[in-house]
């Protein structure tokens, strides 16, 4: 189950993606509610928030390394019975494969999911543009985000069990281990 949604994440990466190469020339920019969000064709050789420009090699080797250990530890997350952290991992792992495929081929990644934030700041009006992005990078991200959640989650029982032991004076078991 975990291999379809990293294999769905992977295909609506690269289907978003044909659209934005087909449907858009390099630079269009088409709202989709005001100036918050943007559909932009844009094209970006390095990482997350443009570092590392032209850094193609690096990021080909580093994603291997990278998918390897999300296989690997995704075999062990299920054989363990976790359900978050599996998730998380499958949602990296589409993510981290969608977008190796577009370095490997074209040499750089297709964004065009934009974000303006507008606020004052001290009396200024200050127009903050996030950083341009695809879906496989929310895979990454939102994926990210679940294993920290379900770290938060598996310390907050922890520190229950061991305050209950330490009532009680007996020792607990740790199921997740």
């Amino acid at each position: 189950m975990y291999y379809l949604i990293a294999l769905a994440v992977f295909i609506l990466d690269q289907f978003t993606k044909w659209l934005i190469k087909t449907k858009l020339n390099l630079g269009d920019i088409h709202p989709v509610w005001g100036d918050f969000f943007v559909i932009t064709s844009h094209r970006n050789t390095g990482a997350a928030f443009g570092i590392l420009q032209g850094q193609r090699m690096f990021f080909l080797i580093i994603t291997v390394v990278f998918v390897i250990g999300i296989f690997y530890y995704l075999q062990k997350t299920v054989k363990m019975g976790l359900k978050l952290v599996p998730l998380a991992l499958a949602l990296m792992l589409g993510g981290a494969v969608g977008n190796f495929l577009d370095r490997a081929m074209y040499g750089e990644v297709v964004d065009f999911l934009q974000f303006t934030f507008t606020f004052t700041l001290f009396g200024w009006d200050v127009d903050y543009i996030f950083p341009i992005f695809n879906i496989a990078d929310s895979g990454v991200v939102v994926g990210t985000m679940f294993i920290l959640l379900d770290t938060v989650l598996t310390w907050r029982r922890e520190v229950k069990e061991a305050k209950l032991a330490a009532i009680t004076g007996k020792e607990t078991t740790n199921e997740s281990e």
